[in-house]
């Protein structure tokens, strides 16, 4: 396990989420101090998320298509569960944020569950214009994953409450239709109400 907390005796620290050697000023900021490199594997962020997720089914698609995801994040999980929520295609919201293209027209035909054949999903492929049958088949075996899924469960079964406010009790929002997003719990918090 990493530790949480690292004690530093440095006069300057600089945390980003991506770093680029733009100039020759940035390469003389870089030869005199030590860069690293924070990029954790896929199947190491996944195994992170079942300790604080609660959607077992969201959980396990992000896990069938671990492998086609060049950086994972932990937001995933979280934007694919509001999609959800919202009744929208969770499942293509998370095809979209591993794959582009006619990889992610294959995918996105393999989740859907309206079509029952292979057949049914590779005339969809061809009618849409992504591709040929071949294509759509050399697609499709680059899409299965190398190693079966690990067998995770998640560690809650609901999403946590927000937090209390600060010097009191959380005031009562109006009644939201709909699904309740971090956007509606935020605007809520703020008095407003999404409509």
């Amino acid at each position: 396990d990493a530790p949480r907390q690292f004690p530093t005796t440095s006069r300057v620290a600089v945390i980003a989420n991506e770093w680029r050697s733009l100039n020759a000023d940035v390469a003389a900021l870089e030869d005199r101090g030590h860069a690293l490199s924070f990029e954790p594997a896929a199947a190491e962020v996944h195994r992170r998320a079942a300790e604080w997720f609660w959607d077992q089914e969201v959980f396990d698609f992000v896990a069938d298509h671990l492998h086609l995801t060049a950086r994972h994040s932990l937001r995933t999980y979280v934007l694919a569960w509001e999609l959800r929520q919202a009744g929208l295609d969770w499942r293509r919201g998370v095809l979209g944020r591993c794959l582009t293209g006619s990889a992610l027209v294959v995918a996105r035909l393999k989740a859907d569950l309206t079509f029952p054949t292979e057949q049914d999903r590779v005339r969809a492929f061809v009618a849409s214009g992504a591709g040929c049958r071949a294509t759509y088949f050399n697609h499709a075996r680059k899409l299965r994953p190398a190693v079966p899924r690990p067998d995770i469960k998640v560690a809650r079964s609901a999403p946590p409450a927000p937090p209390p406010v600060r010097g009191g009790s959380r005031p009562v929002a109006p009644a939201v239709r709909g699904p309740r997003t971090r956007l509606d719990l935020l605007l809520a918090q703020a008095g407003h109400v999404r409509r």
